[in-house]
Order: C-alpha cells, then structure tokens, then sequence
C-alpha cells in the first residue's frame, strides 16, 4: 500500500508530466502527445512507473520507443516544473498502459455471447392446490 507522501508525489507527478507532454515537449510527438493513466511512485521516491495511454497513436511500438529515446530530456523537463517542490526527480520507466482496449476487448466478447431466454414455468405449476414436487433421492423412495 502507498503512503501518503507516495500518491502526492505521483499525482503530482501525472500532472507535470501531462503539461510536459503538452507545452513543453509538443515537437517530440507528432499528432496527439500520449496521455498519462497512472504514476506509481518506489518507497524511497526515487522510481516512478509511469503508465502511457497511447488509445488515439497510430503506431504504438514507435510512440513507445520516441519516449523511450527521449527520456532524459521528459526529465530535465520535469525538472524544471518540480524543481522547487521535490528534493530528488525520480528516475523515470515508462511502460504502456492497455487498460482500455483490454476493457473494450472483454465489452467486445460480453457482447457477442448468446445467452436464450430462461423456460417459462407452467401455469399449472403456480396453481394454489398443488403440492410442489419434492425431489426423489433414492430409486426405491416411494411418495
């Protein structure tokens, strides 16, 4: 389980991040900058896993691989935004979040499966002068 001091570090970590990817680093990625789903920050505060939504990127591997090449200047980037406010800037590890079309997978499967109606009872059945039946557990029981 996180601390405290954990998940601020990491929200404040995804928010950063997302202005980076936005204002200060939009030449690095052609068409939409990839989105930030999730920041997971190491106890000592000196890892942070950074999750990628890359749902609207054409070619993910090549989106993956741009912020791989161009880790060190995300950071110094990051750096200079959180500079005054964390001691140390994490190193960072990107991986690449498939939450999503995971989800729209299984939406996908759920919806696709043929699930028949349930048998109607019979009237007779619901009636008030019979007896539900009781079920035989042995051949030789008799009523």
């Amino acid at each position: 389980m996180e601390s405290k001091r954990q998940q601020k570090v990491a929200s404040l970590l995804q928010q950063e991040l997302a202005a980076v990817f936005q204002r200060d680093l939009p030449h690095l990625f052609p068409g939409l900058p990839p989105g930030i789903s999730l920041v997971r920050v190491s106890p000592d505060l000196g890892v942070a896993r950074v999750y990628l939504s890359l749902l609207l990127a054409r070619d993910v591997e090549a989106q993956q691989t741009l912020v791989e090449d161009n880790v060190k200047v995300i950071r110094q980037a990051l750096a200079k935004r959180v500079g005054k406010q964390l001691r140390i800037v994490p190193d960072l590890q990107f991986f690449i979040d498939d939450s999503a079309a995971y989800a729209a997978h299984m939406d996908k499967v759920f919806g696709d499966l043929h699930i028949p109606p349930a048998p109607a009872e019979d009237d007779a059945a619901d009636s008030d002068d019979t007896k539900p039946q009781r079920p035989k557990l042995f051949a030789d029981e008799d009523e």
